[in-house]
């Protein structure tokens, strides 16, 4: 069973217990291992004979036994005397099976803390009592709200240190939950204890007989799993593609939700469509149909598509955004700070590639819980910023999907952040990293003046054969005649070239139309009127194009009648023809949803082409992309 993806798990006699995973942390020093050490003991976690032998190689060592040897794998660890890396244990309260994750505390292993916290359900806070609140016991509580963990219970240890006091007690107690209710954490106990002498951590003490609240296996059995990553929908992370005899197996681990041979899934980024015609294993094909989170599968599609180390496997209809712009929320942990304009290293899921910094907000030192008026992220602080990427990703808010909503930052191939996924732009294709564009040696006024009209992109849309090409080559001719400069960027020559390569998926079909409009605000951008004759059939996706064209775009609605398109003479203009090489837009005229902000439509079977051509110019005119009079230049130097 993986634990770290399951939120229940099974007793020999078949009954099911939920499972929480809870990440213990806290400053250097404060008990956190002696803590979790008794916890073993006191709940029967220990393996038979444990103790006795770690009690006999202290003996032999001269030093005295720490209940944290228990956890303290590492030699290092033992001769220096901290934790350095996450240790993952399991026991078992009254009602839970627990995995604890004791991450470490100290300033110079927060990065294996984030390690170890992104996979937690909730979290135990120590605070020593002697030494009370620290700058890293509230970086700690910070960065748990980083994480989006939202239960907390605390732990204030070392309650012998100051004579079990209970001033001292409300104290630390009040501090430190000022705090995290700062940060929208409420803490869900307090519990007071002495680790070392079991005081409070199972059972009552009567040292402290002015505290009647929960020990901290009581604390522990009112915390919750998250919700079961079965029910989130699939995410299935591809790590390698295996060629077995004519099999090519794409291989990974179900991150959320489940699958099964015959589902239909969508690739991200790349929105391709396939079913899942085997589920395989190794020796033997797994013995359930059906496959959840935390499983490691491998699957054979019913096509052969192009599938890569990174992508994202999940059910048409639920699948990740995929984009090259995200907002993050990020701990940062490299000493150089992060500034604007930073080239590094994204790694989401499986994926990563290069990114820049685009901007920086919100910084904030956890120390001090004080936003800073600053363009960089320090070491050890928090802030928000935007990130382009260099290739696309697909990606999830933390919020829908907590697995497939966090990021690792690195830089020179060592982690220098993380952080969760705040927003998802989709769509957004950023400028990739190290690319810096050239802008025209002619000015868009000199461009004016030469043809009298300003850059625009006319973008027809309607039915197959409702007359947009040929509206469009006649407006072509239109404004050639008159010494413009015309484009046309016809939908289907297109797809014979440089979109040749897009299917007809909803998500191909989105890219097509980006496509499409990136050439021709480009071409716009240059002085250019780039005539776009397309179905476009989706309004969100001419939406996108309207987005990226802004000021320049002008959508013209060839509203001819369905029955009208239908009719037409195969031979003509109008190739009745043409709709049949749109493969996989099937009953196009119920998916086709018209405009409702046209800046213009026109109804071919009503007018001629002059008539139409007509009308297009003069909305060309009114809206401002047609001069009545030539430019003056000199007046606008």
């Amino acid at each position: 069973m993986n634990l770290m993806a399951s939120t229940t798990s099974t007793t020999s006699g078949g009954a099911t217990r939920p499972l929480v995973r809870i990440v213990i942390v806290g400053h250097v020093d404060h008990g956190k291992s002696t803590l979790v050490g008794r916890l073993l003991f006191e709940t029967g976690g220990l393996a038979s004979g444990k103790l006795e032998a770690l009690q006999a190689a202290s003996r032999r060592r001269g030093v005295p036994f720490e209940w944290s040897f228990l956890l303290d794998a590492l030699q290092t660890e033992r001769d220096q005397g901290i934790t350095i890396d996450t240790t993952q244990i399991s026991f078992r309260t009254r009602s839970r099976d627990v995995v604890m994750i004791d991450a470490p505390g100290h300033a110079e292993f927060l990065r294996n803390m984030i390690t170890g916290a992104s996979q937690a359900d909730a979290a135990l806070l120590i605070v020593d009592a002697l030494e009370g609140v620290r700058d890293q016991t509230r970086r700690h509580g910070y960065l748990l709200h980083l994480l989006g963990i939202k239960q907390v219970a605390i732990v204030v240890n070392k309650m012998d240190r100051v004579d079990f006091s209970p001033e001292r007690f409300q104290e630390i107690s009040a501090e430190i939950s000022a705090h995290l209710i700062g940060l929208g954490l409420t803490p869900s106990a307090v519990v007071p204890v002495s680790a070392r002498d079991g005081d409070g951590v199972a059972v009552a003490t009567p040292r402290m007989p002015w505290y009647d609240g929960p020990t901290v296996v009581e604390a522990l059995d009112a915390l919750e799993p998250m919700r079961p990553l079965e029910r989130l929908p699939l995410r299935l992370p591809v790590q390698a593609i295996y060629k077995f005899d004519d099999r090519r197996i794409v291989a990974g681990r179900i991150e959320s939700g489940g699958l099964i041979a015959g589902d239909e899934i969508v690739i991200m980024p790349k929105g391709k469509i396939a079913r899942i015609r085997t589920v395989e294993g190794w020796p033997a094909a797994p013995r359930e149909a059906r496959q959840t989170a935390g499983r490691s599968v491998g699957i054979t599609l019913d096509r052969e598509l192009f599938v890569e180390r990174g992508d994202v496997i999940a059910h048409v209809g639920t699948a990740p955004r995929d984009t090259s712009r995200i907002r993050a929320r990020i701990f940062w942990l490299h000493d150089k700070p992060l500034t604007k304009g930073a080239s590094i290293l994204v790694r989401l899921g499986t994926r990563e590639t290069r990114a820049s910094v685009v901007n920086i907000e919100k910084a904030v030192d956890p120390g001090e819980l004080k936003s800073i008026e600053s363009e960089s992220i320090a070491c050890n602080h928090v802030g928000e910023i935007d990130i382009a990427l260099a290739e696309p990703m697909a990606a999830d808010c933390h919020a829908d999907n907590p697995r497939t909503g966090r990021l690792v930052i690195e830089i020179n191939g060592r982690i220098a952040g993380g952080g969760l996924v705040l927003s998802v732009d989709a769509g957004q294709r950023a400028i990739p990293v190290d690319i810096v564009p050239v802008r025209s040696a002619l000015r868009a006024d000199e461009r004016s003046a030469r043809y009298r009209h300003g850059g625009a992109v006319v973008w027809l849309t309607g039915l197959p054969a409702s007359g947009k090409s040929t509206l469009a080559r006649a407006l072509e001719r239109r404004l050639f005649g008159n010494g413009g400069a015309p484009i046309l960027l016809d939908g289907d020559t297109l797809r014979a070239g440089l979109n040749g390569d897009l299917g007809f998926s909803a998500a191909d079909r989105s890219e097509n139309i980006r496509r499409l409009a990136e050439v021709a605000m480009h071409l716009a951008r240059n002085g250019q009127i780039a005539i776009v004759a397309a179905i476009s059939p989706a309004r969100a996706d001419r939406a996108a194009a309207r987005h990226i064209a802004d000021i320049a775009f002008r959508e013209i609605y060839v509203s001819t009648p369905a029955e009208v398109c239908e009719s037409r003479d195969p031979k003509g203009h109008y190739a009745k023809a043409r709709a049949g090489s749109l493969q996989g837009f099937t009953g196009i005229g119920n998916d086709y949803q018209p405009p409702t902000e046209a800046e213009l439509a026109i109804d071919t079977s009503t007018c001629s082409v002059t008539e139409a051509t007509d009308e297009i110019e003069r909305m060309l005119i009114r809206t401002g992309v047609l001069f009545d009079e030539p430019v003056d230049l000199a007046a606008n130097i």
